[in-house]
């Protein structure tokens, strides 16, 4: 696999907006309704220009293709693009609150290769570097496998209202940073 990650930039947006749809149509299928996907889009599920601003969302490219993406944030705002209303960018204190992992997407033609899992250990280890001890992420019910897989403890389901009449559920997760 020659994955490269790199800083996703502004330029990068029309791109990265493209692959968040794709890969949430096409790997959300077997968990979500194309209603509650479609919903999701408007706000849950999309670009957050502050992630971009603050150089913490990264591009992951193959023969300069994007095939993923994915971020973590010194943010207080857990989940969700520009759209969504109710974000809070006030920072966060390492010592006492967890980073955040953020809006993580592949390519549904390049899913299980391992994209996902290369973009998370990048994220976890600059939230690590940045003096965080714990990181938390609102999981998609397709993304809880991986984050289950690389350490993430999943609290109780939350509904969140996509559209009139409409929710998505999500699964709050979060991991320990320090080792045992």
């Amino acid at each position: 696999m020659a994955i490269l990650l790199r800083k996703a930039t502004l330029d990068d947006v029309p791109q990265i907006e493209a692959l968040i749809a794709r890969s949430a149509r096409g790997l959300s299928a077997a968990d979500y309704r194309p209603a509650q996907v479609e919903g999701a889009l408007r706000g849950a599920f999309g670009v957050d220009t502050q992630l971009l601003a603050d150089r913490t969302y990264f591009a992951a490219e193959e023969n300069s293709r994007l095939v993923g993406c994915g971020g973590w944030s010194y943010r207080s705002t857990l989940f969700g693009g520009d759209r969504r209303a109710g974000r809070d960018p006030s920072t966060l204190d390492p010592r006492t609150q967890a980073a955040k992992i953020r809006a993580f997407f592949v390519d549904p033609a390049e899913a299980r290769r391992g994209i996902g899992s290369l973009l998370l250990e990048h994220c976890e280890n600059e939230a690590r570097a940045h003096g965080f001890q714990h990181v938390e992420l609102m999981a998609t019910l397709p993304g809880v496998r991986l984050y289950a897989a690389r350490g993430y403890v999943g609290s109780a389901m939350v509904h969140f209202q996509v559209a009139e009449g409409e929710t998505i559920e999500f699964i709050p997760m979060r991991k320990s940073l320090v080792a045992p």
